[in-house]
């Protein structure tokens, strides 16, 4: 393809916006898209790509390069490696191919520039995960495939299936996934008018496995103490009928005002939100819950596919800071449930120390409760996000 100037100055800014200045890739990369109506769709195509491209393996495109603090360079090495043709401007006069091509040759031997990731980050990998993270880390830099759940209070998976494909969005249905079908290409599906209509919803496989596992039935009381956008909760309202009550959390209003517009969309009446104040909104709730699920705030290695800027925000210290949070969460949230009812533990790590150390703690801490089952997600594994879930009964 013709590259033009505009468009290479443009990805160059998007990632420096991402990784200087600590902006989220997607919200760079979309509103640079809507204020730019007139390219088309391949350049569209080419912007996404490349920035997602570069911010997930900066380290190895800056590696490579002949000058690794000016961003042109590093996108000339990018160019180079993906072998599309250099436009004649000044500023790749002098390429070295060749020396480009023998860095990279070096750097496969060099596995945190190989994989592009910080040596801390590496260091915690291989402390957790032994010889797994070689094989984890490059799965979780591979693309995302684009995965819906289908709304099974307004359609069956199969119709949904055939609905899409008359609108040029084929997909497939996974057998280990009763609601999901994958994208066989990457399309917008927010322009479908079946997702206007609250249809399907975008969300991840692994994902999709996490509502299933807190057991819930038609007519329970349910608290998503952690709920976010909410797209496990609406998950959990197709699972009980929308029959219920289902009381969704969060510290933050803005997102608990979009889970409201979602459920509007996919005809939930069973969802209450309510925005966590203090302690006082969780005590209030003591005792009265059928299942709980805890969706806990963690240090999202598990999604890295999909959110390649993460591992260059994200610190050691912060990640202590998240385990110390989830330690609370599940000490304090727990005892929203009544005796006899169930909590699932879940995050979108893959660390052991976020995840089956933390239920070890809590039900060395908490006698009355006992693990009924855990799942642990490998990105390598399942070709989707990594997850892990624990379900705990209250005796």
């Amino acid at each position: 393809m013709k590259l033009h100037r505009v468009l290479v100055a443009a990805v160059i800014d998007a990632v420096e916006r991402i990784l200087s200045e600590g902006q989220y890739a997607d919200r760079v990369i979309e509103k640079l898209l809507r204020s730019n109506p007139q390219w088309g769709a391949r350049d569209r195509a080419f912007l996404a790509e490349s920035c997602y491209n570069l911010v997930r393996y900066w380290r190895l495109y800056k590696y490579c390069s002949r000058d690794q603090k000016n961003n042109w360079r590093i996108f000339e090495s990018y160019l180079v490696l993906k072998k599309i043709p250099l436009p004649d401007w000044e500023e790749f006069k002098q390429c070295d191919k060749e020396k480009i091509f023998k860095k990279y040759e070096e750097a496969q031997s060099i596995r945190c520039i190989r994989e592009s990731l910080p040596d801390w980050l590496d260091s915690l990998g291989v402390k957790e995960l032994g010889e797994n993270w070689d094989r984890e880390l490059a799965a979780l830099n591979e693309e995302a495939r684009v995965v819906l759940r289908c709304n099974t209070l307004k359609v069956e998976r199969s119709a949904l299936k055939e609905i899409l494909q008359k609108e040029g969005i084929v997909c497939h249905a996974p057998e280990t996934h009763p609601d999901a079908l994958v994208l066989n290409q990457r399309k917008n599906v927010f322009k479908s008018e079946y997702f206007k209509k609250g249809f399907f919803e975008v969300q991840d496989a692994s994902s999709q496995l996490v509502a299933p596992f807190l057991q819930v039935t038609p007519g329970m009381r349910v608290v998503d103490a952690c709920a976010g956008a909410g797209g496990k909760s609406l998950h959990l309202a197709a699972l009980m009928q929308n029959k219920g009550s289902l009381i969704c959390l969060d510290t933050e209003e803005w997102k608990l005002n979009e889970l409201k517009l979602r459920a509007r969309r996919n005809g939930v009446s069973v969802i209450e939100t309510r925005k966590i104040e203090s302690n006082k909104t969780i005590k209030r709730l003591y005792g009265t819950a059928d299942r709980l699920l805890l969706d806990v705030p963690c240090s999202g290695l598990g999604v890295l596919r999909r959110n390649p800027d993460a591992k260059w925000k994200l610190n050691k210290e912060y990640i202590d800071r998240m385990k110390k949070n989830q330690e609370e969460i599940l000490q304090s949230y727990a005892k929203i449930l009544k005796p006899g009812g169930k909590l699932v533990y879940a995050t979108c790590s893959m660390l052991p120390s976020e995840n089956q150390e933390q239920v070890a703690r809590f039900l060395q801490n908490n006698p009355t409760f006992s693990l009924e089952q855990d799942l642990a997600v490998s990105p390598a594994d399942s070709g989707f996000d990594g997850f892990y879930m624990a379900r705990m009964v209250q005796t």
